[in-house]
């Protein structure tokens, strides 16, 4: 034991933390299963390195705040008819991020929009990508209380520093005139230093009557369409989310 806790207290001198707590059963398990020198110094890195995988996506996946955990295993691809399969694929493939490529979700609401964006975000987290998720109301409050909130400070930082945002609900509401400065301002700091994803229920040629100003709204146009991609959700059926919704009454007593 005095050997084991020996080699523990190095490991952590090393910062290697989570080897440190495993150490004692990878070395019984060297024993037991006669495991070469090789072996044992592979499964003792193999270790260290998921476990700060591991980490690293819980603390990206917190940074993230997602409004919940929305995954391409319940997303209903066949129900929509803005992307198919081969075209799911290739977003899968995250180039366009690297690109810092901005993806317009457009269509009415509960068509599956903030869906198929958090199933993106979470899929890039998986990936080691980091991702804020807000909605344009939480932008704007971000914005405009960065500069005297601490918490709105350390959520702003994160943002800027993210490999893709997530923007939902872009332009659901009318914005004051200094309000539409604020995000122009955004949009023009992170122009071509980051992938966006916006969801909207309207469509651009739109967003000019919720900014109040289209000579701002064809600033801010010009750098998202730049290098962007629009996925038309043109749902005329119910809303996917009205087709599963959870009811208090079985259709029958209604």
């Amino acid at each position: 034991m005095d050997v084991y806790k020996d080699l523990q207290d190095k490991c952590r001198s090393l910062r290697l933390a989570e080897t440190a707590k495993a150490l004692p059963d990878l070395l019984r398990e060297a024993e037991n299963k006669s495991w070469t020198y090789h072996e044992l110094i592979s499964e003792v890195f193999e270790h260290e390195l998921r476990c700060r995988e591991k980490k690293n996506i819980e603390k990206l996946m917190k940074w993230a705040e997602f409004p919940e955990e929305l995954t391409f295993e319940t997303y209903a691809l066949e129900e929509q008819n803005a992307i198919g399969k081969k075209e799911l694929s290739i977003l899968q493939e995250l180039h366009w991020v690297d690109d810092n490529f901005t993806l317009i979700l457009m269509g009415p609401s509960g068509a599956g929009k903030t869906h198929l964006s958090v199933a993106l975000g979470i899929h890039a987290v998986s990936k080691g990508l980091q991702v804020s998720f807000t909605s344009m109301p939480q932008l704007m409050y971000i914005l405009k209380t960065k500069d005297h909130i601490k918490k709105s400070a350390t959520r702003y930082k994160r943002i800027i520093t993210s490999d893709l945002i997530i923007i939902d609900d872009v332009m659901y509401m009318t914005f004051e005139p200094k309000e539409g400065a604020l995000f122009f301002q955004f949009i023009y700091d992170m122009y071509d230093k980051t992938a966006f994803i916006l969801t909207s229920n309207k469509g651009p040629g739109e967003w000019g009557k919720f900014l109040g100003d289209p000579t701002l709204t064809t600033a801010i146009l010009d750098r998202l369409l730049h290098k962007s991609e629009i996925l038309r959700f043109d749902n005329e059926a119910d809303s996917i989310r009205m087709k599963y919704r959870k009811t208090i009454f079985d259709s029958e007593t209604v």
